[in-house]
């Protein structure tokens, strides 16, 4: 009697528990990545690829502004399985961010499973930061002393404008505390920083005010998510982008309307604060424009809680990138094409430092591109539109600002698009990629891992 043939054990379907766990892992990732200030089309691919390496290989990620979802339908004959995450407000946090990126790559490289990476994500986001909170208010006053030295001032310049950058630091701490929107944020960190001029000016000191504004202007703009917007409108995220562009719209016109509201104390004190010539560089000499370009970065890049061992690399991009401004702009280029040249290298270099300290190249971009913000033609628009008949002036001022801080957006994507390496593995999965990735990996490989 011959033997009956032993049925071949069906490969085992995932249960709707092991999905939601997936899902959920994704969404995980792309909350800390969008809080962070990475790009919708960087959030996007990295819960997708999240969800690929775990077994989901028809799931698909959709990023607003304030929501992060994830869907997932097994067959055309069954639902689809949707989950949603709310975004909320987090202070940026390097630290977090990279820890996020090395979660992924593990998982990616199957050196982790989905069961340690969501034990590991829940660490990450249950501890605190990297170091204590006066640390980081110590680092915004190094960052702008450093702006202070990127604009030709002496140890007097550099100290006050330390102690503005550390004021306002702790002023827009204490109304985060009390849930104050952004904007209102931005509107006291400018009127404190104008009327702390105002002040010294009134005490006739050899300072001048108007270099101690700037540098607040300039780390209140650290603060705006200019990247993000610029980049998800050049990759195709125009919701995303309107919604992010409309956000940094309103925290620069708190700051406008800080600083406009302590010109108009001044004025009615009878203080003089002065202003820069409009044709006027207003920065240092070139070796001060890097030296102050690299502390500035460094600092910046410390205050967001970035990894020491990226603070070098941060700070030598920085500096370099301020030299090339400086001397393109002493040969005419003009500020938004300087500006542009500068993010260009900066791009081009991120990806390869960022690579070489282990950091997302996110952490590395925006720091380094901190002490070119144009804090120095806000400025100058809201003194000329103070003036009888400097409206006009102080209005193309003020939309050369707009000009720089695109052109630093862009070209900092540009250098990106050129930098990032386009292997074999990269080229398969091009129609899944939208643009440069700013952060996570490029290549995802077939691996399920649970």
């Amino acid at each position: 009697m011959s033997e009956l043939p032993i049925p071949e054990e069906a490969p085992r379907t995932p249960s709707s528990s092991d999905n939601y766990k997936t899902l959920d892992l994704a969404l995980r990732v792309g909350e800390i990545l969008l809080a962070s200030g990475a790009g919708a089309s960087d959030v996007a691919a990295q819960m997708s690829n999240v969800a690929h390496v775990c077994g989901l290989r028809r799931a698909t990620g959709d990023v607003t502004f304030t929501e992060i979802a994830m869907t997932y339908q097994a067959s055309p004959d069954e639902p689809a399985m949707v989950q949603i995450r709310h975004v909320r407000h987090r202070e940026i946090d390097y630290g977090d961010l990279t820890l996020v990126d090395h979660l992924v790559r593990d998982l990616i490289d199957g050196r982790i499973d989905r069961d340690e990476a969501r034990a590991r994500i829940a660490r990450i986001t249950s501890t605190g930061h990297a170091m204590p909170r006066w640390a980081r208010t110590l680092g915004w006053g190094v960052m702008g002393g450093g702006v202070g030295l990127m604009l030709g001032g002496g140890l007097l310049l550099i100290t006050v404008a330390a102690i503005a950058a550390m004021g306002v630091d702790l002023i827009q701490r204490r109304m985060s505390r009390a849930r104050l929107p952004v904007f209102y944020q931005q509107v006291a960190g400018g009127l404190f920083a104008t009327l702390l001029a105002t002040g010294l000016a009134a005490l006739q000191s050899d300072l001048v005010p108007s270099r101690v504004v700037t540098a607040c202007i300039i780390q209140l703009l650290a603060g705006v998510s200019f990247m993000g917007a610029i980049q998800d409108a050049l990759t195709g995220f125009p919701l995303t982008a309107g919604a992010r562009i409309l956000e940094a719209m309103l925290a620069t016109a708190g700051i406008i309307a800080g600083v406009s509201g302590g010109l108009t104390v001044a004025g009615m004190a009878g203080v003089e604060l002065g202003r820069f010539h409009p044709g006027a560089s207003g920065f240092s000499d070139l070796p001060g424009l890097m030296i102050g370009g690299a502390i500035t970065a460094a600092a910046f890049a410390f205050s967001s809680y970035s990894p020491l061992r990226a603070l070098v690399p941060i700070g030598l991009i920085g500096g370099l990138a301020m030299g090339v401004y400086g001397v393109l702009d002493e040969r005419g280029f003009g500020t938004a094409w300087s500006s542009a040249t500068a993010a260009v290298v900066i791009g081009l270099l991120a990806y390869g430092a960022g690579a070489r300290v282990k950091v997302p190249a996110l952490t590395v971009v925006v720091p380094a591109v901190v002490s070119m913000l144009p804090g120095l033609s806000i400025y100058r628009g809201l003194s000329l539109l103070a003036e009888p008949g400097g409206s006009a002036a102080g209005l193309v001022s003020l939309i050369n600002a707009a000009a720089i801080a695109i052109s630093l957006s862009a070209g900092v994507i540009l250098g990106e698009y050129v930098a990032q390496p386009v292997g074999r593995e990269a080229r398969r999965l091009e129609r899944q990629l939208s643009g440069p990735r700013l952060v996570g990996p490029l290549r995802v490989r077939s691996r399920r891992k649970r």
